[in-house]
């Protein structure tokens, strides 16, 4: 839905339309398509993405008494940098199996083809755009999740209802807030399949956001909000939850092991 210049049969009017055009026309499995680049990438991407935070939350005072969102904005800015330098290149093959028509048969095949007519440049040009845009959205949804978990849950102890309530809407917010961002990013990943001479040559954010003012108005930066959002929500929500109760069984866990002093 984000993607200029899209070919005649990828123009949709809405999340739905999209959905049930795609599941008509190409069978319900393209809705997956580039689901296994996700997979590869997103384990050892959100390892990284946790580890960068605790410890960066820990450095900035984060974890001390109180309500501290800039310590926890500055955590999220320290660990998605860290996370979207290994996953950017697994992003971009996604977005590339997902344009319409795609001719990819694999991650393997898309890695490949990528990297012999583009080069290693085509992974990362996106990168800058991804900070751009990640870095405020991070920072939008750890300050929002951990001031709605110390609102809902102010004594701290696990509460997976606080957990999954917390992340949904800080999930939802940071979505909302930084659609613009994400058009513009879709646009410079999937610009190598567009055949708009324009697009293809586009260089940066600066350059992508004027092509899509231009084209489409205040309106073209909303585009794919709704979907957004949809799969921002539960995703966020799942993602802390789980979080949440790793740590929390692991400390658990830890706290049974100790030997009782007499």
């Amino acid at each position: 839905m984000q993607i200029l210049a899209p070919t005649p049969g990828a123009v949709y009017s809405g999340v739905f339309n999209a959905a049930s055009r795609i599941s008509t026309t190409e069978g319900a499995r393209t809705l997956w398509r580039g689901v296994n680049s996700v997979i590869m990438g997103a384990g050892p991407a959100h390892a990284l993405y946790f580890a960068t935070y605790e410890y960066a939350k820990e450095s900035f005072g984060g974890n001390a008494a109180g309500h501290h969102p800039v310590a926890a904005a500055a955590a999220g800015a320290c660990a998605t940098t860290a996370h979207d330098a290994l996953m950017n290149p697994f992003d971009v093959i996604k977005q590339r199996m997902q344009v319409h028509g795609s001719v990819y048969r694999s991650v393997m095949d898309c890695a490949s083809k990528v990297y012999r007519t583009e080069g290693l440049r085509a992974f990362y040009i996106s990168y800058p755009t991804t900070l751009t845009m990640t870095i405020p959205f991070k920072s939008i949804e750890i300050a929002t999740y951990e001031y709605l978990r110390k609102v809902l849950n102010p004594s701290g102890n696990y509460d997976p209802m606080t957990h999954i309530m917390a992340g949904g809407v800080a999930g939802a917010v940071a979505a909302a807030a930084t659609t613009p961002l994400d058009v513009a990013k879709t646009l410079l990943q999937t610009r190598g399949e567009s055949k708009d001479v324009r697009i293809r040559n586009c260089s940066g954010l600066t350059e992508a956001w004027r092509i899509i003012y231009q084209r489409q108005g205040l309106a073209g930066f909303a585009k794919g909000l709704q979907p957004r959002v949809l799969s921002h929500m539960p995703s966020t929500a799942i993602c802390w939850g789980v979080y949440e109760y790793g740590k929390w069984f692991l400390t658990r866990d830890n706290l049974d092991k100790q030997p009782i002093l007499a």
